[in-house]
């Protein structure tokens, strides 16, 4: 069994996103959910983009459910290749950057998503995110 994402490790992920974005200027939505795409932690900073809310949650989503980063997934489904349309399977899926998977050791155990910025300020933003997960579960 996959080891789970809790509170305590998500939040230290939440922090340094925010924290970059902070540093880049650029308000965002940062949402992390667990392996199964359930919102864990969510913050919005003000200033960013209401409609971004939507977009950040489902990019964490799309990326804990497929395990691979959303950017990953945005050259799978573009037009002529092996995933084309799958945006549009599981609720909707986001096919462009600044959803990342959280790994630990070989498991994915939740992801991040980001958004409110340009496809390349969210990505920085999530990456950030990621350097911060704990190595060990923190319950």
């Amino acid at each position: 069994m996959a080891p789970r994402l809790a509170l305590a490790d998500a939040q230290p992920v939440l922090e340094a996103a925010l924290a970059k974005a902070e540093e880049i200027g650029q308000p965002m939505n940062v949402a992390v959910v667990d392996d199964g795409g359930h919102l864990i932690a969510f913050a919005r900073q003000d200033g960013a983009i209401l409609g971004s809310i939507d977009i950040a949650i489902r990019k964490a989503r799309t990326a804990a459910l497929l395990k691979m980063t959303t950017a990953q997934l945005g050259e799978a489904a573009a037009p002529g290749a092996p995933l084309y349309g799958i945006e549009v399977t599981n609720g909707g899926l986001v096919i462009f950057g600044g959803g990342i998977p959280l790994v630990r050791g070989r498991e994915v155990v939740g992801a991040v998503g980001v958004s409110a910025g340009s496809v390349e300020q969210d990505t920085e933003v999530a990456e950030a995110g990621v350097a911060a997960l704990p190595k060990r579960g923190r319950r």
